[in-house]
């Protein structure tokens, strides 16, 4: 039970904040949207493997820094920035743990349609809407986020992967509803990918048990030793 008891109680306060805590005052909500990623911080390093590497620490940056992105996002391109030097801590940490698969090299194809095809929709709407200063971060964001959730695809690390999907899941989301049409119940379903997202993500650092290069190395150790 010991071992479950942290999950809960993110589960427990993501939905307190989700549906139980008024929008005003906003210092409250604030302080109550935060809260379950600190307790996901806290997870994360609870994740630790005894053999410790940079990628371990490359992945509590990039939730740090989300959590930043999480308090400043009142201030859009504040927030964004705080997000986008998320993905590249996690892009940077993936790509350590990068193991060829022509599947999962190939799913770069459908990423790469769909990251054009929200570009293509999102950049419309900002020129309708008179917000061409919002442009360029939010293409700079789309491609940070989508190689993110492919190198996280390539890593094989089944965690990983869908933490990453359902990160642009939460993103896509929240931008098509700032900035093409209403979604109705978007804030729930935001919030629910996103710290499904940030959870699953710290999860998957228990998953990374040793750096790559020592596994290698040890794999063509044995090859050597056999018969």
């Amino acid at each position: 039970m010991k071992r479950y008891m942290l999950p809960l109680i993110i589960l427990i306060m993501s939905l307190l904040y989700m549906f139980f805590i008024p929008s005003e005052p906003l210092a409250v909500k604030l302080l109550f949207k935060l809260i379950p990623m600190w307790l996901i911080i806290l997870f994360a390093y609870r994740q630790f493997p005894p053999h410790r590497s940079r990628i371990h620490y490359l992945l509590l940056a990039g939730l740090f820094f989300c959590m930043i992105g999480d308090g400043t996002l009142i201030w859009f391109v504040v927030g964004l920035s705080a997000f986008l030097i998320g993905h590249l801590f996690y892009t940077a940490g993936f790509l350590g743990q990068w193991h060829y698969s022509a599947p999962r090299l190939l799913s770069i194809v459908p990423i790469a349609a769909y990251s054009v095809w929200m570009g293509i929709q999102l950049v419309s709407s900002l020129k309708s809407n008179g917000e061409q200063v919002l442009i360029i971060p939010v293409i700079a964001y789309i491609a940070v986020i989508s190689f993110m959730l492919w190198t996280a695809i390539m890593t094989g690390n089944r965690y990983a992967m869908v933490g990453s999907l359902l990160f642009v899941i939460s993103d896509s989301i929240l931008s098509w509803n700032m900035f093409v049409a209403d979604i109705r119940y978007s804030d729930i379903w935001i919030m629910t990918t996103y710290y499904a997202a940030q959870f699953l993500i710290a999860r998957s650092i228990s998953a990374f048990d040793r750096p790559r290069v020592q596994a290698l190395g040890s794999s063509s150790l044995n090859t050597s030793a056999a018969p």
